[in-house]
Protein backbone atom coordinates (compact mmCIF):
# COMPACT_ATOMS: atom_id res chain seq x y z
CA UNK A 1 0.00 0.00 0.00
CA UNK A 2 1.32 3.75 -0.67
CA UNK A 3 1.54 6.15 2.07
CA UNK A 4 -0.27 9.18 1.44
CA UNK A 5 -1.86 8.48 -1.83
CA UNK A 6 -3.86 12.40 -0.89
CA UNK A 7 -1.74 14.55 1.80
CA UNK A 8 -1.90 18.31 2.60
CA UNK A 9 0.22 20.25 0.63
CA UNK A 10 0.58 24.02 3.15
CA UNK A 11 2.18 25.90 0.57
CA UNK A 12 -0.88 25.00 -1.89
CA UNK A 13 -2.43 28.24 -3.41
CA UNK A 14 -5.73 29.69 -1.39
CA UNK A 15 -5.54 27.68 0.92
CA UNK A 16 -3.84 30.39 3.77
CA UNK A 17 -2.47 33.17 3.42
CA UNK A 18 0.05 35.31 4.99
CA UNK A 19 -0.83 38.05 7.68
CA UNK A 20 0.84 40.74 9.86
CA UNK A 21 0.56 41.19 13.42
CA UNK A 22 2.84 41.56 16.58
CA UNK A 23 3.64 39.12 19.38
CA UNK A 24 3.86 39.38 23.22
CA UNK A 25 6.70 41.79 22.88
CA UNK A 26 5.35 43.84 20.33
CA UNK A 27 7.91 42.77 17.40
CA UNK A 28 6.67 42.06 13.97
CA UNK A 29 5.18 39.06 13.03
CA UNK A 30 4.11 37.32 9.70
CA UNK A 31 2.14 34.20 10.42
CA UNK A 32 -0.02 31.73 8.14
CA UNK A 33 -3.50 32.02 8.50
CA UNK A 34 -6.01 29.51 7.02
CA UNK A 35 -8.73 30.36 4.26
CA UNK A 36 -12.09 29.90 4.89
CA UNK A 37 -15.28 30.08 2.46
CA UNK A 38 -18.41 28.79 1.96
CA UNK A 39 -19.65 26.30 -0.55
CA UNK A 40 -23.10 25.76 -1.40
CA UNK A 41 -24.32 22.24 -1.83
CA UNK A 42 -27.40 21.20 -4.00
CA UNK A 43 -28.60 17.75 -4.66
CA UNK A 44 -29.66 17.56 -8.08
CA UNK A 45 -32.22 20.96 -7.98
CA UNK A 46 -32.66 20.80 -3.95
CA UNK A 47 -30.12 23.45 -1.75
CA UNK A 48 -28.67 21.46 0.81
CA UNK A 49 -26.64 23.50 3.02
CA UNK A 50 -23.90 26.07 3.07
CA UNK A 51 -20.78 24.57 4.27
CA UNK A 52 -17.50 27.04 5.67
CA UNK A 53 -14.63 24.96 4.12
CA UNK A 54 -10.94 25.75 2.96
CA UNK A 55 -12.15 24.55 -0.99
CA UNK A 56 -10.15 21.59 -1.43
CA UNK A 57 -11.20 18.59 -2.91
CA UNK A 58 -15.27 20.11 -3.28
CA UNK A 59 -16.42 16.66 -4.91
CA UNK A 60 -15.56 14.48 -2.40
CA UNK A 61 -17.08 16.80 0.10
CA UNK A 62 -20.22 16.75 -1.44
CA UNK A 63 -20.22 13.17 -2.04
CA UNK A 64 -19.38 12.02 1.42
CA UNK A 65 -21.56 14.91 2.95
CA UNK A 66 -25.02 13.38 1.28
CA UNK A 67 -23.47 9.70 2.07
CA UNK A 68 -23.13 10.93 5.75
CA UNK A 69 -26.42 12.10 5.98
CA UNK A 70 -27.88 9.47 4.18
CA UNK A 71 -29.39 11.50 1.77
CA UNK A 72 -27.38 9.13 -0.74
CA UNK A 73 -27.18 5.31 -0.82
CA UNK A 74 -23.68 3.65 -1.31
CA UNK A 75 -25.39 1.86 -4.56
CA UNK A 76 -26.94 5.32 -6.27
CA UNK A 77 -25.68 6.24 -9.39
CA UNK A 78 -24.20 9.31 -9.40
CA UNK A 79 -24.50 11.35 -12.93
CA UNK A 80 -22.38 13.97 -12.28
CA UNK A 81 -20.73 16.73 -10.19
CA UNK A 82 -20.58 20.44 -11.30
CA UNK A 83 -18.26 22.81 -9.28
CA UNK A 84 -18.08 26.30 -9.54
CA UNK A 85 -15.37 28.36 -8.07
CA UNK A 86 -16.34 31.85 -8.46
CA UNK A 87 -19.96 31.09 -6.91
CA UNK A 88 -18.86 28.99 -4.24
CA UNK A 89 -21.39 26.35 -5.83
CA UNK A 90 -21.14 22.43 -6.10
CA UNK A 91 -24.31 20.35 -7.49
CA UNK A 92 -24.35 16.40 -7.44
CA UNK A 93 -26.77 15.06 -10.05
CA UNK A 94 -28.11 11.87 -9.40
CA UNK A 95 -29.93 9.60 -12.07
CA UNK A 96 -33.11 10.01 -10.00
CA UNK A 97 -35.51 12.36 -8.66
CA UNK A 98 -34.54 13.61 -4.96
CA UNK A 99 -36.49 15.85 -2.72
CA UNK A 100 -35.33 16.48 1.27
CA UNK A 101 -37.57 19.31 2.24
CA UNK A 102 -39.21 17.11 5.17
CA UNK A 103 -35.72 15.98 6.25
CA UNK A 104 -34.10 19.36 6.13
CA UNK A 105 -36.92 20.95 8.04
CA UNK A 106 -35.26 18.33 10.79
CA UNK A 107 -31.84 20.09 10.71
CA UNK A 108 -30.16 20.52 13.71
CA UNK A 109 -26.77 22.27 14.78
CA UNK A 110 -24.17 19.98 16.35
CA UNK A 111 -21.02 20.22 18.21
CA UNK A 112 -19.04 20.35 15.01
CA UNK A 113 -17.01 23.30 14.24
CA UNK A 114 -17.73 25.51 11.39
CA UNK A 115 -21.78 24.58 9.82
CA UNK A 116 -22.21 20.55 11.32
CA UNK A 117 -25.46 19.55 10.71
CA UNK A 118 -27.17 16.40 11.48
CA UNK A 119 -30.95 15.52 10.68
CA UNK A 120 -33.39 14.04 13.12
CA UNK A 121 -33.01 10.76 11.04
CA UNK A 122 -29.79 9.79 10.84
CA UNK A 123 -29.69 7.56 13.18
CA UNK A 124 -32.09 5.25 10.53
CA UNK A 125 -28.78 2.95 9.86
CA UNK A 126 -26.52 3.54 12.69
CA UNK A 127 -28.64 0.30 14.84
CA UNK A 128 -28.52 -1.76 12.22
CA UNK A 129 -24.72 -1.89 11.30
CA UNK A 130 -22.30 -4.42 12.43
CA UNK A 131 -18.93 -3.22 12.50
CA UNK A 132 -16.03 -6.19 11.29
CA UNK A 133 -15.71 -7.96 14.35
CA UNK A 134 -12.67 -9.33 12.93
CA UNK A 135 -10.81 -6.06 12.84
CA UNK A 136 -7.91 -6.15 15.23
CA UNK A 137 -5.59 -3.06 16.18
CA UNK A 138 -1.90 -3.32 17.24
CA UNK A 139 -0.28 -1.12 19.33
CA UNK A 140 2.38 -1.00 17.51
CA UNK A 141 0.00 0.76 14.51
CA UNK A 142 -0.91 3.25 17.30
CA UNK A 143 2.81 4.50 17.66
CA UNK A 144 3.75 3.91 13.57
CA UNK A 145 0.43 6.25 12.31
CA UNK A 146 0.68 9.22 15.08
CA UNK A 147 4.57 9.13 14.55
CA UNK A 148 4.46 9.17 10.49
CA UNK A 149 1.01 11.53 10.80
CA UNK A 150 2.54 14.00 12.97
CA UNK A 151 5.78 14.45 10.77
CA UNK A 152 3.72 15.16 7.76
CA UNK A 153 3.68 18.47 6.32
CA UNK A 154 0.50 20.05 6.52
CA UNK A 155 -1.49 22.97 7.26
CA UNK A 156 -2.57 21.29 10.74
CA UNK A 157 1.48 21.91 11.86
CA UNK A 158 2.01 25.20 9.79
CA UNK A 159 -0.77 27.04 10.53
CA UNK A 160 -3.23 25.89 12.95
CA UNK A 161 -7.19 26.72 13.15
CA UNK A 162 -7.80 23.18 10.86
CA UNK A 163 -8.13 19.56 11.63
CA UNK A 164 -7.06 16.57 9.76
CA UNK A 165 -8.52 13.27 9.21
CA UNK A 166 -6.47 10.20 7.77
CA UNK A 167 -7.77 6.64 6.38
CA UNK A 168 -5.64 4.09 7.34
CA UNK A 169 -4.72 0.39 7.15
CA UNK A 170 -2.57 -1.47 9.41
CA UNK A 171 0.23 0.91 10.07
CA UNK A 172 0.24 2.93 7.01
CA UNK A 173 -1.75 6.39 6.61
CA UNK A 174 -3.21 6.16 3.09
CA UNK A 175 -6.03 9.39 2.69
CA UNK A 176 -5.22 12.50 5.03
CA UNK A 177 -7.63 15.38 4.23
CA UNK A 178 -7.93 18.32 6.39
CA UNK A 179 -10.88 21.37 6.85
CA UNK A 180 -11.91 23.88 9.20
CA UNK A 181 -14.49 20.97 10.63
CA UNK A 182 -13.24 17.79 11.13
CA UNK A 183 -16.70 16.94 9.87
CA UNK A 184 -15.57 18.08 6.56
CA UNK A 185 -12.58 16.21 6.59
CA UNK A 186 -14.13 12.68 7.46
CA UNK A 187 -17.49 13.81 4.76
CA UNK A 188 -13.65 14.01 1.83
CA UNK A 189 -12.84 10.50 3.07
CA UNK A 190 -16.07 9.17 2.99
CA UNK A 191 -16.62 10.85 -0.28
CA UNK A 192 -12.95 9.94 -1.59
CA UNK A 193 -13.84 6.10 -0.80
CA UNK A 194 -17.02 6.23 -2.66
CA UNK A 195 -15.61 7.35 -5.84
CA UNK A 196 -12.61 4.72 -5.72
CA UNK A 197 -14.66 1.89 -4.68
CA UNK A 198 -12.10 1.48 -1.24
CA UNK A 199 -13.69 -0.90 1.30
CA UNK A 200 -14.07 0.21 5.16
CA UNK A 201 -12.84 -3.68 5.79
CA UNK A 202 -9.80 -3.16 8.22
CA UNK A 203 -9.38 0.80 7.55
CA UNK A 204 -8.69 2.57 10.65
CA UNK A 205 -9.17 6.66 10.76
CA UNK A 206 -7.24 8.27 13.13
CA UNK A 207 -8.35 12.48 13.30
CA UNK A 208 -6.72 15.69 15.11
CA UNK A 209 -10.39 16.34 16.69
CA UNK A 210 -12.25 15.53 19.22
CA UNK A 211 -14.29 12.24 19.26
CA UNK A 212 -17.96 13.71 19.84
CA UNK A 213 -21.15 11.55 18.39
CA UNK A 214 -20.92 13.07 15.19
CA UNK A 215 -18.15 12.06 14.76
CA UNK A 216 -18.71 9.02 15.85
CA UNK A 217 -21.55 8.25 14.24
CA UNK A 218 -20.11 9.25 10.95
CA UNK A 219 -17.34 6.76 11.21
CA UNK A 220 -19.91 3.62 12.48
CA UNK A 221 -22.34 4.81 8.80
CA UNK A 222 -19.00 4.35 6.74
CA UNK A 223 -18.43 0.74 8.46
CA UNK A 224 -15.11 1.61 9.47
CA UNK A 225 -14.54 0.05 12.86
CA UNK A 226 -11.82 1.30 14.93
CA UNK A 227 -11.34 5.56 15.18
CA UNK A 228 -7.59 7.16 16.90
CA UNK A 229 -8.18 10.62 17.99
CA UNK A 230 -5.37 12.49 19.41
CA UNK A 231 -7.73 14.55 21.40
CA UNK A 232 -10.72 13.43 24.02
CA UNK A 233 -13.70 12.11 24.47
CA UNK A 234 -17.38 13.57 24.55
CA UNK A 235 -19.70 11.12 26.74
CA UNK A 236 -22.39 10.97 24.34
CA UNK A 237 -19.51 9.74 21.62
CA UNK A 238 -18.42 7.12 24.15
CA UNK A 239 -21.82 5.91 24.46
CA UNK A 240 -22.50 5.44 21.07
CA UNK A 241 -19.43 4.06 20.20
CA UNK A 242 -20.11 1.53 22.92
CA UNK A 243 -23.52 0.43 21.62
CA UNK A 244 -22.21 0.19 18.01
CA UNK A 245 -19.09 -1.42 18.74
CA UNK A 246 -16.57 0.66 17.77
CA UNK A 247 -13.06 0.57 19.14
CA UNK A 248 -12.37 4.31 20.25
CA UNK A 249 -9.08 5.63 20.59
CA UNK A 250 -8.28 9.34 22.33
CA UNK A 251 -5.37 11.10 23.80
CA UNK A 252 -3.19 9.73 21.33
CA UNK A 253 -0.12 11.39 22.12
CA UNK A 254 3.55 10.16 22.43
CA UNK A 255 3.21 6.67 24.44
CA UNK A 256 0.33 7.44 25.80
CA UNK A 257 -3.47 6.75 24.58
CA UNK A 258 -6.95 5.28 26.20
CA UNK A 259 -9.38 3.76 25.08
CA UNK A 260 -12.50 3.92 26.30
CA UNK A 261 -14.81 1.41 24.01
CA UNK A 262 -13.60 -1.46 21.97
CA UNK A 263 -10.76 -2.99 24.30
CA UNK A 264 -10.98 -6.26 22.54
CA UNK A 265 -9.89 -5.20 19.19
CA UNK A 266 -6.59 -4.22 21.17
CA UNK A 267 -3.13 -6.03 20.45
CA UNK A 268 -0.29 -5.16 23.01
CA UNK A 269 2.75 -6.07 20.59
CA UNK A 270 5.07 -3.07 21.89
CA UNK A 271 6.55 -2.22 25.02
CA UNK A 272 5.93 1.65 25.33
CA UNK A 273 8.80 1.98 27.59
CA UNK A 274 10.57 1.29 24.09
CA UNK A 275 8.41 4.61 22.24
CA UNK A 276 9.60 7.52 22.31
CA UNK A 277 7.82 10.82 23.97
CA UNK A 278 6.40 13.36 21.76
CA UNK A 279 8.88 16.37 21.10
CA UNK A 280 7.95 19.57 22.57
CA UNK A 281 8.25 21.12 19.00
CA UNK A 282 5.72 19.24 17.52
CA UNK A 283 3.32 19.78 20.75
CA UNK A 284 3.79 23.62 20.23
CA UNK A 285 2.41 23.31 16.70
CA UNK A 286 -0.13 21.34 17.53
CA UNK A 287 -1.73 23.37 20.07
CA UNK A 288 -2.27 26.53 17.74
Amino acid sequence: MKEFTIAPDPSARNLSESMQGVDHTGAAITLPVVVEKPLTLFLNGQEIVTMMTIGDYPEYLAIGYLLNQNMLQTDDIIAGVDYDDDLGVVVVRTDHETNFEDKLKKKTQTSGCAQGTVFGDVMEKFEEIELDPAAVLKTSWIYALSRKINRQPSLYLTAGAIHGCVLCEGDVPLVYMEDVGRHNAIDKIAGYMWRHKISPKAKIFYTTGRLTSEMVIKTVQMQIPIVISRSGFTAWGVDLARQSGLTLIGRAKGKRFVCLSGAERLIYDIDPDQVPEESTKHQRKASR
